[in-house]
């Protein structure tokens, strides 16, 4: 009958407390000597600008002018921007040359220049019928969903089942005040009968020039929309 193996038994409890004493005792010199180091440190900084405390003045001057430089820089821009956004048009035939995504940023700019600052592009897959939310001024929440047709008006017609995706998740999916289908086609005679019934706003080729082109908000170009969520200066 074999025998078994001894049992290797590991560091003992007492041998185990006397390791982690040895590196509490190496760790307690090694702190002082750390503390020491950054207290020399402070005191030769502290010396050097008393010495020289003049630094302290020029750093005292310069740090406000520095600020009041960059803030101006910052307004300056924000100001060219908002210019630059009122100064945005479009004509048709570059409309019709953009890519589908590319549509849907035009769009997305265009609002953003009417006054919405929240307007924003969520088209792609899984969008439910959203290509660009925006909320206006008068604090109405827009949906819209894009139809770019690369023959612009000689391509194909947006019918009534597009349409019916849209009423399906304008209001009831995006909480929407405000439903648009915009496109730089056309719209088919049973397709404006269904919008009109369940209020949707439809901004067709010669809407969307008119848009594009101009100053005016999309707001005043089209009728039946729904009252203001709240007051404003242009209420």
């Amino acid at each position: 009958m074999s025998r078994r193996p001894p049992r290797r038994r590991g560091p003992s409890r007492r041998s185990r407390r006397s390791r982690r004493r040895q590196r509490d005792d190496l760790r307690l010199p090694a702190l002082g000597i750390a503390a020491v180091v950054v207290t020399s440190v402070l005191v030769t900084v502290v010396n050097w600008l008393i010495a020289h405390w003049w630094v302290l003045v020029v750093v005292a001057l310069v740090l406000p002018l520095g600020g009041l430089a960059w803030w101006q820089h910052r307004t300056q821009r924000t100001r060219w921007q908002q210019a630059q956004a009122r100064a945005l048009r479009y004509g048709l035939a570059h409309l019709d040359a953009l890519t589908h995504r590319q549509f849907e940023h035009a769009i997305r700019d265009l609002m953003h220049r009417d006054g919405c600052a929240d307007a924003v592009q969520v088209g792609g897959r899984g969008d439910l019928g959203a290509d660009v939310k925006a909320t206006d001024p008068y604090g109405r929440r827009w949906v819209i969903q894009c139809k770019h047709r690369r023959k612009g008006g000689q391509g194909a017609a947006v019918g009534t089942p597009d349409l019916q995706v849209l009423n399906g998740t304008g209001r009831p999916v995006h909480q929407a005040d405000v439903v648009v289908l915009v496109t730089n086609g056309r719209i088919t005679q049973p397709g404006r009968t269904f919008a009109r019934q369940q209020r949707l706003h439809l901004v067709d080729r010669q809407v969307l020039a008119q848009w594009a082109a101009g100053s005016r908000p999309l707001w005043d170009l089209l009728g039946a929309l729904p009252p203001p969520r709240r007051q404003t200066p242009l209420s």
